[in-house]
């Protein structure tokens, strides 16, 4: 466009002023335009070298369009950048909030990102660890064999991990070029569910099959019998007695445990008279002692409780009588109701033979014995402990056990302020029921 302007004015001072003057004329303007464009040349190189939208140099002509045109690619590539970097980070934030660990890996399996979960699965540092190879710091033989094998369709259960208890399901993804995804998600209390239910099985199965025995082998040595021996028969059948209890005191104490479990079983919430309910259960340890120990009985208040009487009575029935079983004969029993502070109080205190502190952080497990000869003797079903902690938590109480070898057990039982009813609201109940 220039260039045509130039000749024109070229053809208007041709006739005026000569060829000389026409030439002149035009090797001027010719050399303003090359300064001009060497001079917008040399702002875009040196916006080029630090190109921001708010430095965008200002042209005249053609290249006011050109910086215009880079302005607006600018603005544009800093906006896409924007939202790729607000992307990244969402993506980082959603990573780090999962309860699975996630490492990609490269094509030559050398970590390229990792989430903290996975930190705390494998013992790695992302910030030290990218770009190391994942078998030098995941030193696990499944694990490299899994990645060489290059069979991803199962996954992996990783134990002993670092020395901890930790048991991991690792699954391997390939995507992209070559690339991997590692997957880890911690089943620790799965598997420890799952040996308690193969554990609870056998131990029912246990449990049940030393009486079926007895009950059996008696029966089949009666039917075998041609004429009736009286004398076997007053020895067989008390034993097949005795043997048919236990059998029903354990499936009374399993469904007692499958409606405690039950989501479908609402806690029934009244007014429990508990000083009148440990009174009574103080009796029944006499009964149950039969004289052979001191039965104290200890009641400092007469606040109540809201809950269930039925169930409230089971958990401290298992405490009274577990006390009697295990204390030896001579030995001292205290059945104690009182507050401590805002809360109310349920002990049972003996001198007996004791519980190794190992022991304590289980007893409350099914058919979990501390002696397990012993515990058959008393004719225990190893359940009672495991119905005590699902009343408990039905609740809202806590499980204090206190226990030294040689010296005998106090096992608490804590009720919440809001499960306690003072003494003067309880005497109201007590006066209309």
């Amino acid at each position: 466009m220039l260039l045509a302007l130039l000749a024109s004015g070229c053809l208007v001072v041709w006739p005026i002023f000569g060829a000389a003057a026409a030439v002149s004329v035009f090797a001027a303007a010719l050399l303003v335009i090359v300064v001009l464009h060497l001079y917008h040349i040399s702002m875009l190189l040196n916006w080029l070298r630090h190109p921001t939208p708010e430095a965008a140099p200002q042209g005249l002509g053609v290249w006011g369009g050109v910086f215009a045109a880079l302005y607006r690619m600018l603005r544009q590539q800093r906006r896409s950048e924007s939202q790729l970097t607000a992307t990244l980070q969402d993506f980082q934030l959603a990573a780090a909030a999962m309860p699975d660990g996630m490492v990609i890996l490269d094509q030559t399996d050398r970590i390229e990102w990792c989430n903290p979960r996975a930190e705390q699965h494998f013992g790695l540092d992302r910030e030290r660890d990218t770009g190391q190879q994942i078998t030098y710091l995941l030193r696990h033989p499944q694990f490299a064999e899994k990645l060489r094998s290059q069979n991803y369709s199962e996954p992996l259960t990783l134990r002993q991990l670092r020395g901890s208890d930790l048991i991991l399901s690792v699954q391997i993804v390939p995507y992209g070029d070559r690339q991997k995804l590692v997957i880890s998600r911690d089943i620790t209390d799965l598997e420890r569910v799952e040996t308690m239910r193969r554990d609870f099985i056998a131990n029912v199965s246990h449990e049940l099959r030393t009486p079926l025995t007895v009950v059996g082998g008696f029966l089949e040595t009666i039917s075998d019998m041609k004429a009736a021996d009286n004398d076997l028969l007053r020895r067989s059948l008390p034993l097949m007695m005795h043997q048919a209890r236990r059998m029903q005191r354990l499936v009374e104490d399993l469904l007692t445990l499958s409606r405690l479990e039950s989501a479908g079983s609402p806690l029934r919430d009244e007014h429990v008279n508990i000083p009148d309910l440990v009174r009574a259960l103080y009796h029944d340890a006499l009964a149950l002692s039969a004289g052979r120990h001191h039965v104290v009985l200890n009641v400092e208040c007469e606040d109540w409780l809201t809950g269930s009487e039925d169930e409230l009575r089971s958990a401290f029935s298992n405490l009274v009588s577990n006390a009697i079983r295990y204390t030896p004969e001579g030995g001292e029993v205290t059945i104690s109701w009182q507050r401590r502070g805002d809360q109310a109080v349920f002990t049972v205190r003996d001198n007996g033979i004791g519980i190794p502190a190992q022991h304590i952080p289980r007893l409350t497990e099914r058919f979990y014995r501390v002696d397990r000869s012993r515990s058959r003797e008393t004719g225990g079903t190893g359940l009672g402990l495991a119905i005590v902690k699902h009343v408990l938590n039905r609740h809202q109480g806590r499980l204090e056990v206190v226990s030294e070898p040689g010296r005998g057990s106090a096992f608490g039982v804590l009720f919440p302020a809001q499960r306690v009813v003072p003494a003067e609201t309880a005497e109201t109940f007590a006066s209309t029921a």
